[in-house]
This record gives structure tokens, C-alpha cells and sequence, in this order.
């Protein structure tokens, strides 16, 4: 999508062709996503035990029982899979808009964001989005008291992964040098005995895939700093803490 758009017209391009997407794909879409990824399953292993924190576009909420030892509040804009969601007590799932979110600011440990802020169509809303994201974050108490500390506290912690445009090796084949707002199609078969796909529907999702680097760009405009970044698995991910919490 063009980023001349205005913010009207992205929401409601997004609504067209991710959100509506999503609530009709929902159980079919839950049915292919339940083993977590291993630097998100690593990240949330890694958690201190009591932490508070966010998952931010949850889906089916497979990642919610990683850790039984922290409390997570998941959140998607997609009705039906917050209802999926649900089912990981003692968990809390809602329905809410990334870049409307419901949480109170600088309160959490950490959060996750897997695959979801490539759904927005502007990079203006996707740096939004992650601005969002790091603005729930929980500060550390020397940065705000204005003093600093070396005790290791960095305050709270965001992984954020995005699709990769540099995915030469996989299935889609995507590169450096392809165009990076597409749409991706979802199929869903019917069971058909004779194994036919008469009925298939389609549904089209947009995505922006992101270039090398793309996404540390997007945090550090979004008030972030990055602690660690890579590549997994044609996606780009990094963790990151609020600008300022290294004193």
C-alpha cells in the first residue's frame, strides 16, 4: 500500500484486508499454530519468576503457558481469536487494537509482539505500533529517580518479530529487491474424501516484509534502543527497552 495514505485510509484497508482476514480464519488459522518459536519460547523461559507482561497480537494464544511462572495479559484485535486465547487460564486475553491499546504505560516486565506489526500498512503506523508496544514498558527505578545503578536492571524488556523480505530459501522465495507490501493468501480446504479442493476459499492478508535492518530503524524512531537483534526462520526479530534505561 502507498504511504501517501492517509491514517482513514490504512485502517481501513487494514480492516478489509487483515482484520476481517482474521475473524474468518480464525479456528482454521488456531488449528496450524501451536509450537511456540524457540527464541520467543528462549525469551519467555528466560523471564524472572512473578514478571507481569503483555503479548501483543496474541493469535491462539500458544505462547501464554511458555512459562507457567509469569502472568500474561494477551491481546488481539480479532474477536475469535481472543476467544481461543481464552481457553489458557489463568491467563487474561482481550480484544484490542495495536495501536490502541488498553494497558496502563510504563507498568509491564516485558512483551512480546510476534508477526503482527507487519500488518500495518504505513510505516508511520507500524512505528506507531511499536512505540505502543515499548510505552507499556516499566522503567527502572534509578532512571526514574534520575540516578543510575549498576545492579543490571534495565527495566521492562519488548521481542518484536516481523516477516523477513529475505527469504530466498523458503517456499515464497522472496528477496532483496522484491516488492515489499504484498498479499499473502490463506487457503482453506474443505475435507473432501477423494482429497479434491473443490470449495477451497482464499483469503488475501497484507503484509510488509521487512528489509535487513528495517525493523532496529523502526524501534529506534518508535523510542527505543536495541539489546539484541537476528534472523529466524524468515523473520526478523529484536528485543528492545525504552531509550534512556542505560543511563
Amino acid at each position: 500500500m502507498a504511504t501517501g495514505k492517509s491514517p482513514q485510509d490504512a485502517q481501513a484497508y487494514e480492516t478489509q484486508h487483515v482484520h476481517k482476514v482474521y475473524q474468518q480464519i480464525a479456528s482454521h488459522f488456531s488449528s496450524t499454530r501451536y509450537k511456540p518459536w524457540p527464541i520467543v519460547e528462549r525469551f519467555l523461559q528466560r523471564l524472572p519468576a512473578g514478571s507481569i507482561g503483555l503479548d501483543i497480537g496474541c493469535g491462539n494464544g500458544k505462547y501464554l503457558s511458555v512459562n507457567p511462572h509469569v502472568f500474561i495479559i494477551a491481546s488481539d484485535r480479532s474477536e475469535n481469536l481472543v476467544k481461543i486465547a481464552n481457553r489458557h487460564q489463568p491467563h487474561a486475553s482481550v480484544v484490542a487494537d495495536n495501536l490502541l491499546l488498553p494497558h496502563p504505560l510504563a507498568s509491564f516486565d516485558f512483551a512480546i509482539s510476534i508477526a503482527v506489526v507487519h500488518h500495518l500498512s504505513t510505516r508511520a503506523r507500524r512505528v506507531e505500533a511499536v512505540a505502543a508496544i515499548l510505552e507499556t514498558l516499566r522503567r527502572t527505578a534509578w532512571v526514574e529517580e534520575g540516578r543510575r545503578s549498576d545492579d543490571g536492571d534495565v527495566g521492562g524488556k519488548a521481542l518484536i518479530y516481523v516477516w523477513a523480505l529475505e527469504q530466498k530459501s523458503s517456499r515464497r522465495g522472496w528477496d532483496e529487491g522484491d516488492e515489499q507490501d504484498v498479499m499473502v493468501p490463506w487457503i482453506m480446504k474443505p475435507k473432501c474424501r477423494d482429497g479434491g479442493n473443490e470449495g477451497a476459499m482464499t483469503f488475501n492478508r497484507y503484509y510488509h516484509l521487512y528489509r535487513q535492518g528495517e525493523l532496529e530503524e523502526d524501534i529506534v524512531e518508535a523510542g527505543g534502543s536495541i539489546v539484541e537483534s537476528g534472523y529466524e526462520k524468515d523473520n526478523w526479530w529484536a528485543t528492545a527497552v525504552r531509550s534512556g534505561q542505560f543511563g
